[in-house]
């Protein structure tokens, strides 16, 4: 997915914190829904925009869905905003 899919992704401040509960480890988005006063049908629009985004991807076991972080998607937009800095010239 494209930078401005993934910038648009984590401008939302609900989908910043369910980025931050999945930083602990993988959980299922009951968990998730449990950390927010919101209908499981609003936390599982904003995973699948996370999930659009490949910021965090999802895993079936028996009857769970377990979501977790996509670290290399962080990685590419930590290099990205890098070289935004340009060169730096020590004088």
């Amino acid at each position: 997915m494209g930078m401005s899919e993934t910038l648009k992704a984590i401008s939302d401040p609900v989908r910043r914190e369910i980025l931050e509960l999945l930083k602990d480890g993988r959980k299922t988005a009951g968990e998730i829904s449990n950390c927010f006063n919101l209908t499981g049908a609003t936390v599982s629009y904003h995973l699948s925009h996370l999930k659009k985004a490949d910021l965090i991807t999802e895993t079936r076991q028996k009857n769970f869905i377990f979501y977790e972080l996509n670290s290399s998607v962080f990685e590419e937009v930590l290099v990205w905003i890098y070289n935004l800095g340009g060169k730096r010239t020590d004088k």
